[in-house]
């Protein structure tokens, strides 16, 4: 049962009917995902909607532990239940996570993002929601409103995995390549869900267990690193606070993509391939 919720921040919360107080005192009864959003929910009929944003994260203390005294610049909101207490923390300078109480199956429809669950959609469905609207496939993967749930991290590795570009154009792909990013959609997203429920089968995640940067990953976070599958250098394409990573010989065609700000200061001297990214000149 959920005893007591508390806000500490005042940016968390963005809802105001139901009031928060209506959720104490109330059993939790399920929990569910809408697109990158994680839906808590109680009796009544009432839903606790979080959305983490990046660097949102949950920490569970049981109770009879010691009390750990959560730094204030950190800390958003608590959620004491009978058997321990829920932490939302979000070590980050601009707060981004965001809390919404909802009441009803209404409440969680206006909550749920429009773009189409890949793992609920065979290839033609897939194929009409990446096409939809002309875009590259990076940001296509990762726009909401088109496909639901894929973050930065994983795009890049569904890219990897389907041997595209991430700057390629959805309205260009063959089909042979549509059906590639299908199969690497459904395959990494699968692979990773299945990976990560196993690890946490018998424990909360920790703090430093939820991350974007995983030692298993093909791509992403593996600047200047080899690629696993043909040992050229990871490149990548830097982006206001993220950035995009790519081998320029699984997906590129030997092809180093301009980065906005390296390209710009080295000018000529920025590497257009694989060859003069290893010295060989132009």
């Amino acid at each position: 049962m959920l005893r007591r919720a508390e806000v500490v921040s005042p940016f968390l919360l963005r809802s105001f009917d139901p009031p928060l107080k209506r959720v104490e005192g109330r059993r939790v009864v399920g929990v569910r995902r809408l697109g990158k959003r994680i839906a808590l929910g109680l009796e009544e009929d009432l839903h606790l909607v979080f959305h983490l944003m990046i660097a949102g994260r949950f920490r569970w203390q049981a109770a009879g532990e010691r009390a750990r005294r959560l730094p204030r610049k950190i800390a958003l909101a608590t959620f004491a239940f009978d058997s321990g207490t829920l932490a939302l923390t979000e070590p980050a300078k601009k707060k981004r996570a965001a809390l919404h109480v909802v009441a009803g199956e209404a409440g969680l429809a206006a909550m749920r993002p429009r773009g189409l669950e890949p793992l609920e959609a065979d290839a033609a469905a897939f194929a009409a929601a990446v096409t939809r609207e002309r875009h590259t496939l990076k940001r296509t993967l990762t726009d909401p409103r088109l496909i639901s749930g894929i973050g930065n991290a994983f795009s890049d590795e569904i890219l990897h995995a389907a041997r595209l570009s991430p700057l390629a154009l959805t309205t260009r792909l063959t089909p042979e390549e549509m059906a590639r990013l299908y199969e690497a959609t459904r395959g990494v997203l699968m692979g990773w869900t299945r990976r990560l429920l196993a690890d946490f089968a018998e424990r909360f995640p920790g703090p430093g267990d939820i991350t974007a940067f995983r030692p298993d990953f093909a791509a992403h976070g593996k600047f200047g690193r080899p690629c696993p599958a043909c040992g050229v250098k990871i490149q990548r394409i830097r982006y206001a606070e993220n950035e995009t990573n790519y081998c320029p010989r699984c997906q590129t065609g030997d092809r180093v993509l301009a980065d906005r700000s390296l390209s710009r200061l080295l000018k000529e001297d920025w590497p257009r391939t694989v060859e003069e990214l290893e010295g060989g000149g132009r």
